[in-house]
């Protein structure tokens, strides 16, 4: 299968802002981040598809008392993420909004604040705000307190991972919101079209593999499943990428299923706050922040998909 990504240009097309921080932990040290347990702390919002990743991986190499974590509440206002309280309760710092974490890492900062962000305590500082930097660091650097076993980018594979990632992320994962963020038809139809092309395309390569590569789960697989598990649910409608649903192409929502099935994933998926998230947020979309009822439910995506 050859994997284009297209090069449409079109007035009014959504462009997403480069990460700020790209910093590196290194189990050597040799980045000036060495890998310790107990260092580093993750902001995340759990709605946001790029914080679900690092999300996700943090759990799958079993980080969790390793990597510390404050969650965010799924609704941001002109003051950007923040931590209202309760469970939304930034327990490091005792911060209101994210962009403090901004702000104390670069003095007068004006960039979008964004999320994931890894922290750094001992030099209180954000290392890291790129999601799939975040990931990588996680999959390799902190195998002395993790689960070495789990490999999710693997030397033999890492052109083929390299490949779908960068194809996945610029039809899917960001075509969705080059459809819903577009401000004019043109960039609207450009995006639709791309995001139209590539879900049958995938249905046609997983019907012959169980995931992307073959017999194997890698980063692709998590980075694809987070667009998936919230297509039907809000981009389907919110981003007006209203053609086929998931549910309707029999591989890729069984494949769905099965990556939502691996153990301790289902239950990073809030699909409450993914929908309060999407639909209270984007008032240019939905200014009455009217939340629909419908989409896949948690009973949807644990039947039995039959990829084993």
């Amino acid at each position: 299968m050859t994997l284009s990504l297209g090069s449409e240009l079109a007035r009014g097309e959504f462009v997403r802002q480069q990460s700020r921080f790209r910093d590196w932990v290194t189990a050597d040290g040799s980045s000036g981040h060495p890998a310790a347990p107990g260092r580093y702390h993750l902001y995340v919002a759990i709605a946001c598809p790029w914080s679900h990743r690092a999300v996700i991986v943090r759990k799958l190499k079993r980080l969790e008392d390793a990597i510390g974590v404050s969650w965010i509440h799924p609704y941001r206002d002109e003051r950007g993420w923040a931590f209202p309280g309760g469970e939304f309760t930034d327990d490091l710092h005792g911060w209101d909004f994210l962009s403090e974490a901004y702000e104390a890492t670069v003095s007068n900062y004006e960039g979008r604040v964004s999320v994931p962000v890894l922290w750094d305590k001992e030099t209180e500082r954000i290392v890291n705000n790129e999601s799939a930097d975040i990931i990588r660091m996680f999959n390799s650097e902190f195998d002395e307190w993790g689960d070495p076993s789990v490999d999710l980018y693997p030397e033999d594979l890492r052109g083929e991972i390299d490949e779908l990632d960068e194809w996945i992320y610029e039809n899917l994962n960001n075509g969705v919101y080059r459809a819903g963020f577009a401000e004019s038809q043109d960039a609207y139809d450009v995006a639709y079209a791309r995001v139209a092309a590539i879900l049958p395309a995938l249905e046609e390569r997983l019907s012959s593999r169980r995931y992307l590569t073959g017999d194997r789960i890698t980063e692709a697989d998590w980075r694809l499943f987070v667009t998936l598990v919230r297509f039907d649910a809000v981009y389907h409608t919110h981003f007006r990428c209203n053609g086929v649903k998931v549910a309707e192409l029999p591989n890729l929502w069984d494949y769905t299923r099965d990556l939502y099935q691996q153990p301790g994933v289902g239950e990073t998926v809030d699909m409450d706050q993914i929908k309060t998230h999407y639909y209270t947020t984007h008032d240019m979309l939905n200014p009455k922040r009217i939340i629909p009822a419908g989409g896949p439910r948690h009973e949807d995506f644990m039947a039995p998909h039959g990829r084993g």
